[in-house]
């Protein structure tokens, strides 16, 4: 599921739980896509209403394999084999 709002700002997924709300992109392959999904998320979370949704308490690039890590940005990337067995 992807969510756009009316300034063109994308991202793959919302989820939210009673300790917030978090963005994510899912993005195969290399460095370069990471990058990418990050950009957009970060560009998303600048230009959300904090007074109405508070601020993303995660915002994550979702990959097809490798190691998750946290960017010197904030932005995690997250694996896809985390997610489940």
């Amino acid at each position: 599921m992807q969510f756009l709002d009316n300034k063109g700002l994308e991202v793959d997924a919302v989820v939210e739980s009673d300790r917030g709300w978090g963005a994510f992109e899912v993005k195969l392959g290399g460095e370069e896509p990471i990058q990418e999904g990050a950009a957009s998320l970060l560009k998303f979370a600048s230009e959300i209403d904090t007074q109405r949704s508070g601020r993303p308490s995660t915002l994550g690039v979702i990959v097809g394999g490798g190691y998750g890590y946290r960017r010197e940005d904030g932005v995690q990337v997250i694996p896809i084999t985390a997610l489940g067995p």
